[in-house]
């Protein structure tokens, strides 16, 4: 593909534009209802797919199809962050007025890192092209440890990232409502939300080891391999409200994740033997998504969300308010 250098800036504009929108509609801090996810959501996704129209039309078939492909692996992998923001946000008992903030600058992080990384594959793929066997054993072994390890939790009690980030920095256990920084006593201070903000970071960087090198198998065309990336992160947000409250239903989510990982491994190791159509390869990625997402709600149909727990005793807090502090330490 000749991508001029006008589009990449076109894209970027576009990008920081939907961005600059999406923080100007959550400038005052309020719970993101189901509602309101759902509306950007449809917004998020119908860009999406709106660009990889143009894709099609400006490029043909083939690259149109790479696009949508690694547009749905990412979006696909999108959905197992949203396990791991659930569970940062309840350990650290983020008020879920302030989650959106952390959320938006989360995203932008991830777009500056993955576009390093996606930059960084590129130079290795044209100078060494058999990495891409080492992507592809690395996606095979990724996916099997995912599907083995698929009931185990994280504890973030014991993350290493954190500990290492409490000991260094001055913190307060108090939310200031969506501040990282205050100052306290002539020093400034770090707020929890920046902590979580760290793991948010932190655990989207480890995400994007496996979910580049998975769009790498679909496609070496960096411009494809960013722009399919981008505009799947753009709508983490709102998939975030939008699922949070069913993430318990989810699972067979990994099972399926797992498959997609082993299979666009496979394709990669067998570059040189047989060519995976490009076709074959995202019908057999939103099958296995599908399915997945589809047998998850059917096995656990009639299961309350988490916005409709069992009949329990209130917390006593103001206001029916989530409590403001850190949470466990």
């Amino acid at each position: 593909m000749d991508v001029p250098l006008w589009a990449w800036a076109a894209v970027l504009a576009v990008i920081l534009a939907m961005l600059a929108i999406d923080l100007f509609a959550h400038r005052t801090a309020h719970v993101v209802g189901v509602r309101e996810a759902a509306a950007w959501s449809a917004v998020w996704v119908a860009l999406g797919l709106g660009f990889g129209g143009v894709v099609w039309w400006a490029y043909g078939a083939q690259a149109g199809g790479e696009y949508y492909a690694g547009y749905l692996i990412e979006k696909s992998l999108a959905v197992d962050n949203v396990f791991v923001f659930a569970l940062i946000f309840t350990y650290f008992a983020v008020p879920r007025e302030y989650q959106h903030r952390v959320l938006f600058y989360g995203v932008l992080g991830a777009l500056v890192f993955r576009a390093i990384f996606i930059a960084g594959g590129s130079v290795l793929i044209s100078s060494f092209a058999w990495i891409l066997y080492i992507f592809g054993a690395f996606l095979v072994y990724t996916g099997w440890k995912m599907f083995t390890h698929r009931n185990d939790e994280m504890d973030l009690s014991r993350n290493k990232v954190l500990a290492w980030a409490r000991r260094r920095v001055p913190s307060t256990e108090e939310y200031h409502g969506q501040k990282f920084w205050v100052r306290k006593a002539g020093t400034w201070v770090a707020t929890p939300l920046f902590f979580v903000l760290v793991m948010v970071e932190t655990t989207d960087i480890i995400f994007a080891v496996d979910s580049i090198p998975a769009i790498f198998a679909v496609t070496q065309e960096p411009f494809l391999v960013f722009t399919s990336n981008a505009f799947a992160i753009l709508g983490l947000r709102a998939m975030y409200f939008l699922l949070a409250d069913l993430i318990d239903r989810f699972i067979y989510l990994k099972a399926g994740l797992a498959a997609i990982l082993v299979f666009v491994g496979v394709k990669m190791l067998l570059l040189d033997v047989y060519k995976v159509p490009i076709w074959l390869s995202l019908s057999a990625i939103a099958l296995a998504l599908a399915v997945s997402v589809g047998l998850s709600l059917y096995r656990t149909r009639g299961r309350p969300s988490v916005s409709e727990p069992a009949d329990q005793p209130e917390a006593d807090t103001e206001d029916g308010l989530e409590p403001t502090t850190a949470g466990r330490r």
